[in-house]
C-alpha cells in the first residue's frame, strides 16, 4: 500500500476527531494535520464550549479552563500515542499540547522516534 503525506494527514485528522467524540464527549469544529519531519502537528479549532468561552472572560476562569482541558488530554495521552503509532507505524516519543482560551484552538505536537516525512511519497 502506498502511503502519501496527504492520506496520512487526513487519516490522523479523522481519527483524532473520533477520539475527541469518544473520549471527551464532543469533537472540534475542524481539524488540520501537518506532517513535518519527525513531528505531527495537529490544529483543532472550535474546541471550547460557549460556557467555557464565558468563563474565560476572567483570569480565574481562563486558568481553570486551561488546567481542566490539559488534564483531560493528559489522561488520554497513552491512548493518543497508541492511536498515532497505529496509523503511522512509528513510536510516539512525546506529546506537547496547549489550548488558546482566546480563540478556542488547541495545538497538539506529536514527536516521533524517526523522521516520518522522509518515508512518504
Amino acid at each position: 500500500m502506498i502511503r502519501t503525506k496527504g492520506s496520512l494527514e487526513a487519516s490522523i485528522s479523522k481519527s483524532l476527531t473520533q477520539w475527541e467524540k469518544d473520549f471527551l464527549g464532543r469533537g472540534s469544529v475542524s481539524v488540520k494535520t501537518d506532517i513535518l519531519r519527525d513531528m505531527i502537528i495537529v490544529t483543532l479549532k472550535g474546541v471550547l464550549t460557549p460556557a467555557e468561552y464565558a468563563l474565560c472572560q476572567k483570569d480565574e476562569g481562563r486558568i481553570s479552563i486551561k488546567k481542566v482541558r490539559c488534564e483531560l488530554v493528559e489522561s488520554g495521552r497513552d491512548a493518543l500515542g497508541e492511536l498515532i503509532q497505529e496509523i503511522v507505524g512509528i513510536e510516539v516519543i512525546t506529546l506537547h499540547t496547549d489550548i488558546s482560551t482566546k480563540t478556542g484552538e488547541r495545538l497538539m505536537v506529536f514527536k516521533l522516534a524517526t523522521d516520518l516525512e522522509k518515508t512518504l511519497t
